[in-house]
């Protein structure tokens, strides 16, 4: 079934089924945006998207008790007959009987929540955004350090569920290991998560599977990351060029977005940890505004400046 299961989005948003003979998780929502059906109700149904979750705050609500019977029952035969997903009833509003009668026959479920209508709109509405959003999957590690989302990608055994489990020791939290389900919620953002068979795993060559959430507690783990930062490992090759400034940023794509992403070469000796740890720290530093490569490049242009002045200075102190 494509979209997201109306069963599914009731239990996370807690939201109370009026039409209980209904079974949810045979109807689903596949569009994001949702829709204040007030001139549907008041009888014009064009360029109506019947796609979009309906829902009834206090405006159309009060204007349904204005109607007579009869009023009713016309409107709510044309509206219903739509193939909407389902309906939610904001601030405790309850469906009256005819309503439920139509919204049955028509296979329309219909819910409701005590929440106001525009805060509740905007809680479904990125909840849809990040249900319906493009997927992809790849294989890695994704870990929260500093509240920096650090993916750390590499060929399968270069030590990339090693890191993660040294990052984990030194405080950071866990996302995923192995596999990760990156989501693009907008042009800007991508969320990563870890597939629900694999949460809170790791494997570690050597010793096999560990539970990361028993073994060092709740505070080790997290259930979805922004991600901000791609850490690449590759093995050391002694011809290959690394970057040892970096004043200009790489970066890598993931489903249209632009990631910066750093290649670390593997090397005995060197503690990938910490590493990983001082990359997110530079990286976040960076979207405060300060770069270290930008700093030190301004301090040996104003070096070989002063520099140039002091030539000057003693030629013609020498001509003189």
């Amino acid at each position: 079934m494509d979209g997201v299961s109306i069963e599914k989005v009731a239990k996370k948003l807690q939201l109370k089924n009026f039409t209980q003979e209904m079974d949810l998780k045979a109807h689903a929502i596949k569009v994001a945006d949702v829709n204040r059906p007030a001139l549907q109700l008041s009888g014009y149904f064009e360029h109506f998207e019947q796609s979009r979750v309906e829902i009834i705050g206090t405006v159309e609500y009060t204007y349904l008790q204005h109607l007579n019977d009869d009023e009713k029952n016309d409107i709510y035969r044309k509206f219903l007959s739509y193939d909407i997903p389902c309906i939610i009833f904001c601030r405790d509003f309850q469906p009256d009987d005819l309503f439920l009668k139509h919204a049955v026959e028509s296979g329309v479920p219909i819910l409701g929540t005590a929440r106001s209508t525009s805060e509740f709109m905007a809680e479904l509405i990125y909840l849809l955004n990040e249900a319906l959003a493009p997927c992809i999957t790849i294989h890695g590690v994704l870990v929260d350090v500093y509240g920096e989302g650090l993916l750390i990608t590499g060929e399968s055994g270069i030590g990339k569920s090693e890191a993660a489990l040294e990052l984990i020791r030194r405080g950071h939290r866990l996302v995923t290991d192995d596999v990760v389900e990156i989501r693009k919620i907008n042009e800007r953002t991508l969320v990563g998560t870890s597939p629900d068979i694999t949460r809170h795993f790791i494997e570690l060559r050597g010793i096999g599977i560990i539970d990361v959430k028993t073994l060092f507690g709740v505070e080790c783990v997290k259930e979805k990351q922004n991600i901000d930062l791609v850490i690449k490992l590759e093995d050391w090759k002694k011809d290959n060029e690394y970057d040892r400034l970096g004043l200009e940023e790489e970066y890598t794509e993931l489903l249209g977005n632009k990631i910066v992403c750093h290649s670390l070469p593997i090397r005995p000796g060197r503690n990938l940890a910490v590493i990983c740890e001082a990359a997110a720290v530079n990286h976040r530093q960076k979207k405060m505004g300060y770069n270290a490569a930008q700093e030190l490049y301004r301090r040996v242009q104003a070096n070989l400046v002063k520099q140039g002045q002091d030539q000057e200075q003693e030629q013609e102190k020498g001509f003189l």
